[in-house]
């Protein structure tokens, strides 16, 4: 009997000291190159050291399949992700389920979880994806609020001229889906095709009104949105495949540092969409540093001391 408990007080002492180093080790923090991924990056950062935890800076590591494989290949250990990219990950890009929130959230969560040990946090609840926005003074005059009001707009002989890249104009996933779900049509007069055509191109056309437009290809958080006087129209019948961001952490990580996920769920649920466009704006339009805005946003809302 002494001889069995001693041997259990072993092995019990042997997965607390492992236990421990695994708590211990810093946590990899990664993000990708782009505005919104330094700012969602800089974030769990700041609460993880607030927390105690020692923190590896990998922010701004590269595009999404580079940042994805260093995690799928535990080089990293946590980055904030899109739940829309789970259809390229699953190679199910035709389930309707990624036109959900929910639905979407679910489906990637539960594959990763399977197939690659990787847990989904809480996601924020905004969506950047794909949309079309009208200046604020078009939008106020004509009450748009939504893409059936755009549509209706249109369709009734509404002044625009949308500013888009080639892809947008052109991909049948884009807006002649959009053309088709709300029921309205642009011909090429009121098109404005800008070659390459970032969003930030798009943005400052609407703004700037060249060569007449007044609506601009965007994605849903865009910093420069509210700066440059634009409304997003909602796109209430699920046209696009639903981005929402949340943290993907390798489960091994999570299993060692269980307190991780309440940690990150009270922010990413307080990040909609018109709050990622401002604090975007911040970093992308104002100029101020990623991890400044992160900072202040959590001390502002009461996250950080």
């Amino acid at each position: 009997m002494g001889r069995f408990g001693n041997i259990f007080g072993i092995a019990l002492g042997t997965v607390l000291a492992v236990s421990q180093a695994m708590a211990a080790d810093p946590i990899r923090v990664a993000s990708k190159i782009d505005t919104e991924g330094a700012l969602l990056g800089n974030m769990l950062i700041e609460l993880l050291r607030d927390a105690g935890y020692e923190v590896e800076d990998k922010l701004q590591l590269g595009p999404t399949n580079i940042v994805r494989t260093a995690l799928l290949e535990d080089q990293i250990d946590l980055y904030p992700e899109y739940t829309g990219n789970g259809a390229f990950f699953t190679g199910n890009t035709d389930d309707p389920a990624w036109k959900d929130a929910q639905a979407g959230y679910e489906k990637i969560r539960q594959w990763d979880r399977d197939n690659n040990d990787l847990i989904w946090l809480s996601p924020a609840p905004a969506n950047n994806t794909w949309a079309i926005a009208v200046r604020n003074d078009v939008a106020e005059e004509n009450n748009l609020q939504t893409m059936e009001d755009f549509g209706k707009w249109v369709s009734q002989g509404g002044d625009v001229k949308l500013a888009g890249s080639a892809e947008f104009v052109e991909s049948e996933a884009a807006l002649p889906s959009f053309q088709q779900a709300y029921d309205f049509q642009l011909d090429q007069e009121q098109l404005l095709v800008l070659s390459g055509g970032n969003t930030a191109a798009t943005i400052r056309a609407a703004a700037e009104g060249t060569s007449g437009t007044n609506a601009a290809m965007v994605y849903g958080t865009d910093g420069a949105i509210k700066p440059a006087g634009l409304r997003v129209m909602d796109d209430t019948q699920g046209v696009q495949m639903v981005y929402e961001p949340a943290p993907v952490i390798r489960q091994q990580t999570l299993q060692a540092n269980p307190g991780i996920e309440g940690l990150f769920a009270p922010v990413f649920e307080s990040l909609d969409r018109e709050t990622l466009q401002e604090l975007n704006s911040r970093i992308q339009v104002e100029g101020q540093p990623a991890r400044q805005v992160a900072q202040d946003y959590l001390k502002e809302q009461g996250f950080l001391d």
